[in-house]
């Protein structure tokens, strides 16, 4: 569908927001097309998303499809960017809102959603000093009317035809869980339950995906070599058909508004398995979208940035226009630093591609529900990268043959053709790790041998306890210590048992308890079941416990993890002393010849205790102000030869280097200051 001759994404991208209120004067007043393009170019920026048509449904160009702003102070406030930005090389896609437009809900009602809850996005609490509120709400639109669907089609028709843009940005294709007339009829026309969560999401996704479809069709028919992204707040792991009608993929992801740190590496991993250019979406908002007058710190701008290219990702930086038009110099001045390091970094991110030996097979992909990743899958990502162990994230398309193991976090269901793709990896030498309810067949038995035989009851006692050995993992401590999660019970038939699961005396209830949480571990009691066992190449684990180290952050869970892969994969491709709040990654650039190891220290702080989001809800909220350098780091990576020469790719300056028996590259980065790229030449 899409043309795949489409020339590469920048690097060094801004998406900048304009929904304006008609109630505001004087829109656009103040931009300056020479002072709009001078501060863009003074912080390092190649390309930057504009406005068509924001989320107060106003077009902000002479539209005949749309409604001009009717506060516009300069008729083609686009067609002035656009020509700006061409003359100074800088690429200019361009906005369109889709199922947040507050004139289009005006104008046509009837294409309201009616969501099967009676809520709607952006819902504020009520205020109890002044009464009731009526929610200052944008009320989403239903792709299922194909007059809404040609009203999108031809305004982006318009723009393209009328403008020299290299591609346009569709934002908010939502799932809204849709109860209108026009959803509850094709759902019974499809033989979908509108009284089942479940099939109004099925029938949802599928209104989303004939939107897309018709327009891409369209769109790439007349512009073939047009980009085209529809945006969601999130890459879904569902598969490469998922993405068809994209020409690339933008993931959505800031880490201060809601997304949190740990979001965007695992999706980031995930995309760079789909053959798509990608680009990750931060903001230089201390909070998300929509904040005037919040500036994020340049250290965690430049964290951020460096933590997308060592990814494999291009960058932009969300960014939101006074409803004057003056560009704010204080958010580009603090841009640009990272900016900076990504265009002296470019020559080394050209075609790079991780080097990973672990992939985890995603729980978003196998129970496909919720906005955002799954938590099993940030579990897992979130362990593999305080370990510092190279990976991906997988749908169940990809071929596992590529790892040495694949982990199968908490909830990955096994049917037939699973299984035989299983036991094919395992028969070829991989190595599986699999926890809680994962490898488990249709038959409610394990679909691989595991060593281990299901009972059907559960483990009851909640929490339970873990005893463990120092050949599990050498921090296993001698005494049992508490798991705050359910457990399967499994008996091992040939599988090692690495470890045990232990009652407490009793759970706790109004009838007996003990302390403040919960009663100590029965020292008299026998063994409930195995808690983690290794057979043949796989390693099971009884409880949930990639969700529950996202939950808890108990580091003891992620050194049982870290014992089954010391076990399974020895001699990793990549070993370094960066502190577990430290980041690596191993790309290998084929057509220059050379290995890039990324190394990062940036860790995010809790300072916002009472955020409040969108919806009225409240949350913490990680960030990064000051980051201070360290070292000496050490690293070593294992390469297919010995490297030529070893540089730092900032400074150029030559890093020494030496080469163990077991044929580890070592090497020391004497300081590191948020990141450093060391270059292997040669290999």
């Amino acid at each position: 569908m899409p043309n795949t001759t489409n020339k590469p994404l920048r690097y060094r991208q801004i998406h900048l927001d304009f929904h304006t209120s008609e109630h505001i004067p004087g829109i656009g007043v103040d931009f300056d097309p020479d002072i709009f393009v001078s501060t863009l170019k003074a912080a390092h920026v190649d390309s930057i998303t504009i406005f068509a048509k924001c989320h107060h449904g106003w077009s902000y160009y002479p539209t005949k499809v749309g409604k001009p702003h009717p506060r516009l102070a300069r008729p083609d406030l686009l067609g002035d960017m656009v020509k700006a930005l061409s003359a100074a090389d800088i690429e200019s896609p361009i906005y369109i809102s889709v199922q947040w437009d507050e004139l289009t809900a005006r104008e046509h009602p009837e294409w309201r959603a009616m969501t099967a809850s009676n809520q709607y996005h952006h819902d504020r609490p009520d205020d109890p000093s002044a009464g009731k509120q009526l929610s200052p709400a944008w009320h989403t639109l239903c792709l299922n009317h194909a007059g809404l669907r040609k009203y999108i089609l031809d305004q982006a028709r318009e723009v393209a035809q009328s403008y020299p843009t290299q591609g346009l940005f569709f934002d908010i294709i939502l799932t809204p869980d849709c109860v209108c007339p026009a959803c509850i009829e094709r759902m019974q026309c499809e033989g979908l339950d509108p009284e089942n969560s479940a099939d109004r999401l099925k029938n949802d996704e599928a209104v989303n995906e004939q939107f897309r479809r018709e327009t891409s069709e369209a769109l790439f028919k007349e512009f073939p070599n047009l980009r085209v992204f529809y945006n969601c707040g999130h890459i879904h792991k569902q598969g490469p058909k998922r993405f068809s009608t994209y020409s690339h993929l933008e993931l959505e992801s800031l880490p201060t508004g809601g997304w949190g740190y740990d979001h965007f590496p695992s999706s980031a991993r995930y995309a760079a398995t789909l053959g798509m250019d990608f680009l990750a979406h931060t903001g230089k908002f201390h909070t998300s979208w929509g904040e005037f007058g919040g500036f994020k710190h340049p250290d965690a701008l430049e964290y951020e940035c460096a933590q997308m290219i060592a990814l494999g990702s291009k960058c932009l930086v969300g960014d939101q226009l006074h409803p004057n038009g003056a560009i704010n110099p204080d958010t580009y001045a603090s841009i640009a630093p990272a900016y900076r390091r990504v265009e002296k970094l470019e020559p080394f991110l050209d075609g790079a591609k991780q080097v990973s030996e672990i992939a985890i097979l995603s729980a978003e992909h196998m129970n496909p529900k919720g906005a955002r990743n799954h938590p099993s899958d940030d579990g897992a990502a979130q362990m593999l990268q305080e370990l510092k162990r190279p990976f991906d994230v997988l749908d169940s398309s990809a071929r596992f043959e590529e790892y040495r193991l694949l982990i199968l976090p908490d909830e990955i269901p096994v049917d037939a053709a699973l299984a035989a793709r299983l036991k094919a990896y395992l028969a070829g030498g991989g190595k599986i790790i699999a926890s809680w309810h994962s490898g488990i067949g249709e038959d409610g038995a394990f679909a691989v041998d595991f060593g281990i035989e299901r009972q059907a009851t559960p483990i009851a006692s909640r929490p339970s306890y873990v005893k463990a050995g120092k050949d599990l993992d050498p921090s296993m401590p001698k005494t049992a210590f508490v798991f705050y999660d359910e457990a399967e019970t499994v008996r091992a038939v040939g599988a090692t048992v690495l470890a045990g699961i232990y009652p407490s005396y009793f759970n706790r209830s109004y009838k007996h308890f003990c302390s403040h949480q919960h009663a100590p571990d029965d020292t008299a009691a026998d063994m409930l079941g195995a808690a983690v066992t290794e057979h043949g190449g796989i390693a099971y684990i009884a409880y949930p416990i990639f969700r529950l180290y996202r939950a808890i952050g108990q580091p003891l869970y992620k050194y049982v993890v870290r014992g089954l892969l010391d076990r399974l994969v020895p001699d990793p491709a990549m070993v370094t002393d960066l502190p577990s709040s430290g980041r690596a990654t191993l790309t290998r650039q084929i057509g220059h010849n050379r290995h890039i190891l990324h190394l990062l220290y940036g860790p995010p702080q809790i300072r916002g205790k009472d955020v409040r989001g969108d919806d009225g809800s409240r949350r913490v909220m990680e960030m990064i102000e000051d980051i201070p350098a360290i070292g000496p780091v050490n690293a070593s990576v294992r390469l297919p030869a010995k490297p030529k020469r070893v540089f730092d790719a900032m400074t150029g300056e030559d890093l020494a280097w030496e080469a163990g028996a077991d044929g580890a590259i070592s090497i020391t980065v004497p300081r590191l200051h948020i990141h450093s790229a060391v270059v292997f030449e040669g290999v």
